[in-house]
């Protein structure tokens, strides 16, 4: 999954703290269109796909233009990045290790963010706290690129990093489906092997688009003449997602910024919590909230459900009970690790969407 979306105060520091991204898996045969059969992402693949073929060779040095978003965060270093050597690699989200590791370029990454999660990647060092960055132990690997996001952090580790002379590549932090690609090729061109991300970004955009296909009614991203579901045949179902951390007492309904609306929208589904009104990242899950939003679906991750005790627990919280997804217990998850991550394994996440919220449906 992605980091989180650059909420605010402690909202952003929850969040950091607790979304982990995971990896995904390998393959084991094929369909009749020479795809591969593989898990579905909420059985929580841990392996990644590397391209077909040989590992490319970069050809390097490569200068990489500022993200838009490097305003930010992770991004305060500005300017062109001149890239002269990928020999020591160290990706500081689980989703650019993933990317780097589909391009077939993993044996050159030395260090994992915590939320590398897959297992190419399980035996390597870790280089963060949380999710904050240690410079020392980054420095210590003696890196020849370090690849982050906006949301990389925190901002200090980042420039101490930067100023003992590393390459540090800053990619904006996805938030929908449309971002597959675009950080596919940066992440290609700091290392200095475009054609291979053209070949990922290709399969990556052909599966996606293969899944999409496949949406009951010709679903795959819009919503109905009314804008909402209701579970009908026909109709689009109102999937709520919410962040749910029991543990900590944590209950989040997602709105347009949650960045899960746009694999609803492509799966077939309305954004209830958009379709609300709620315009921002997340707010706090209310029975008023709820009954506005009415979904037919609730979408959570794994481990948000299962820390609230499962479907029993989740029907349990105030609200949920009352809602068309609660009476009919219709709840889809998907693994914390590849939700949001929008990446070379973005297709099974929505394939499994598409499954989840779909079935039953009246």
């Amino acid at each position: 999954m992605r980091q989180p979306p650059r909420a605010t105060g402690a909202l952003a520091a929850l969040l950091a703290s607790v979304l982990v991204l995971a990896g995904c898996g390998g393959t084991d045969g094929g369909d009749a269109d020479g795809e591969p059969a593989r898990a579905k992402a909420s059985a929580a693949p841990d392996r990644i796909e590397p391209l077909a073929g040989p590992a490319p060779a970069p050809r390097l040095p490569a200068t990489v233009a500022p993200d838009e978003g490097e305003a930010d965060g992770a991004g305060d270093g500005g300017g062109k990045v001149t890239v002269r050597s990928a020999a020591r690699v160290v990706p500081l989200s689980g989703s650019l290790s993933e990317i780097v590791f589909s391009l077939g370029l993993g044996e050159r990454v030395v260090a994992r963010d915590v939320s590398a999660t897959f297992e190419q990647a399980a035996d390597l060092p870790l280089v963060t706290r949380g999710h904050d960055v240690s410079a020392e132990g980054v420095l210590a690997l003696k890196p020849t690129l370090v690849l982050a996001e906006t949301t990389t952090g925190p901002a200090e580790a980042v420039r101490q990093i930067r100023d003992a002379g590393v390459p540090v590549v800053v990619t904006d932090t996805a938030r929908e489906l449309d971002d597959v690609g675009s950080r596919i090729d940066r992440v290609a061109t700091a290392l200095g092997v475009p054609d291979a991300g053209d070949a990922l970004r290709e399969r990556s955009e052909r599966r996606i688009a293969k899944v999409r296909a496949d949406v009951p009614d010709g679903g795959g991203g819009g919503k109905g003449s009314d804008g909402k579901g209701g579970g009908g045949k026909g109709d689009r179902p109102r999937v709520a997602f919410l962040y749910l951390r029991g543990t900590a007492s944590v209950y989040l309904l997602g709105g347009a910024e949650s960045g899960a609306g746009s694999l609803i929208e492509a799966a077939g589904g309305v954004d209830a919590g958009a379709e609300s009104g709620l315009r921002k990242d997340f707010t706090a899950l209310t029975s008023e909230a709820l009954v506005k939003a009415a979904p037919d679906v609730i979408l959570v991750m794994t481990k948000g459900l299962e820390s609230v005790g499962g479907v029993d627990g989740l029907v349990e919280i105030p609200g949920i009970a009352q809602t068309p997804a609660g009476m009919d217990r219709r709840v889809a998850s998907v693994d914390d690790g590849v939700l949001l991550s929008y990446g070379p394994r973005t297709d099974e996440v929505l394939r499994s969407l598409v499954r989840q919220i779909h079935e039953g449906a009246r």
